[in-house]
């Protein structure tokens, strides 16, 4: 059995609540966690954005930097890098193994005990950031933040980006009580800091968060006033996040400079979001929040040129606000499921799109939108990807081979 074939019998889609089994497991494993200089980053949108560019800066410092990020778009081995290179099959065994040998009460338990996928994912990839004995470590929260398996780490620095509706069937559908899980990341005596672009709401709870866990709280800036690799205006806001996350670092010992802060902002890579592979534009906005970002970008990036949209999301999405936000800037929406257990079917956001008065085709594949959308992009409209990181890794996949 591979190291893949062992995380797809973890159920991906499980999830427990509760940091009891991650404890009981760090502490099995000798606690590598405290071994690590963590940056803990948490947010709706531009979590992962931020942590690219955090990375990238350290990495320009000096530093042996690894990061933990999820979810990936084509390998498992995406989520726990060290220097941007990814975790190998016989490092990802080894860890692997590791893990089950010093928590034999995941498999032979009852339920309660069995580890999550994203709980065994993170021991992993804690675990070997600590074996490669990393100078710093980039940890990017997968939901919430509470109760999420990364917030048993002790990080340095906390940081939150820009909060919006997302996952309502776990956290809530009021962006307070959102932003109080996000929050539940501070920690007493560690500075956190908070994107400046959030809905009022939000920002009195992690505001009132923070005092009352202790965390002294700051404010990033609101732009960045220099280069940005990663496109869309949206993006300002995550460098300002990231880089005054990298001067509160260096207050806590991690050496990063303003220079260094400047050029991994200016450098950083982020695959999947506003990426273009094989002429197709590729974004991972998987809630109306980063459809409103995609839609307010893709006239600025490419003025004048129509948009062919593939469109795939998954059920416990917001699919309506989605379309509402992405369908005035798209030419035609060609509608697809995503490759998932949970994707909405396209039959459904038809109707919605329809409804709003847009042009819309459902697809029985990816392949078959794309080529759809490929076709009608002949006088020079520009194919666009959006939806759901599930669709996005597929379509990064194909059209990626299609480059080879």
């Amino acid at each position: 059995m591979g190291p893949n074939d062992y995380l797809d019998t973890l159920r991906p889609l499980a999830m427990r609540f509760g940091l009891e089994r991650m404890e009981r497991a760090l502490d099995a494993l000798g606690r590598p966690d405290r071994d690590l200089a963590i940056l803990h980053v948490a947010g709706t949108n531009g979590k992962g954005s931020t942590c690219a560019m955090a990375a990238r800066a350290l990495q320009l410092a000096g530093h042996r930097v690894g990061l933990y990020t999820s979810p990936h778009l084509v390998r498992f081995h995406e989520r726990i890098q060290v220097d941007g290179r990814a975790i190998d099959d016989p490092a990802l065994a080894a860890r692997i193994e590791e893990v089950r040998r010093a928590c034999p009460w995941h498999e032979q338990g009852g339920e309660a005990d069995r580890l999550t996928y994203f709980e065994f994912a993170t021991l992993v990839g804690l675990l070997h950031l600590a074996r490669e004995r990393v100078g710093a470590a980039v940890v990017e929260v997968g939901l919430g933040g509470r109760f999420d398996a990364t917030s048993s780490v002790s990080p340095l620095v906390s940081a939150v980006a820009r909060i919006s509706l997302d996952h309502m069937q776990f956290l809530g559908d009021r962006v307070d009580a959102i932003a109080r899980e996000k929050a539940g990341i501070f920690k007493s005596g560690v500075p956190a800091v908070v994107a400046w672009a959030q809905p009022e709401a939000a920002m009195e709870a992690l505001r009132d968060e923070a005092a009352r866990r202790g965390a002294p709280f700051h404010v990033a800036g609101q732009s960045w006033g220099g280069p940005i690799a990663l496109r869309g205006a949206h993006q300002e806001g995550n460098a300002a996040l990231a880089a005054a996350a990298l001067r509160l670092l260096d207050a806590a010992g991690v050496r990063v400079g303003e220079e260094e802060i400047r050029s991994g902002i200016a450098s950083a890579r982020w695959p999947g979001r506003m990426e273009e592979v094989g002429g197709v534009l590729l974004d991972g906005a998987h809630n109306p929040d980063g459809a409103a970002a995609l839609a307010a970008a893709l006239p600025v990036l490419h003025p004048s040129r129509p948009v062919e949209l593939v469109f795939g999301v998954l059920s416990d999405k917001d699919h309506e606000g989605m379309i509402a936000a992405l369908a005035p800037a798209a030419r035609r929406l060609h509608l697809v499921a995503p490759d998932s257990p949970r994707a909405r079917d396209p039959a459904s956001c038809v109707q919605v799109a329809r409804a709003l008065g847009a042009d819309a085709d459902v697809h029985a594949s990816l392949p078959e939108a794309l080529a759809c959308a490929r076709a009608a992009a002949l006088d020079g409209a520009l194919v666009c990807v959006a939806g759901s990181l599930y669709l996005v890794g597929e379509a990064r996949r194909r059209l990626a081979g299609e480059e080879m």
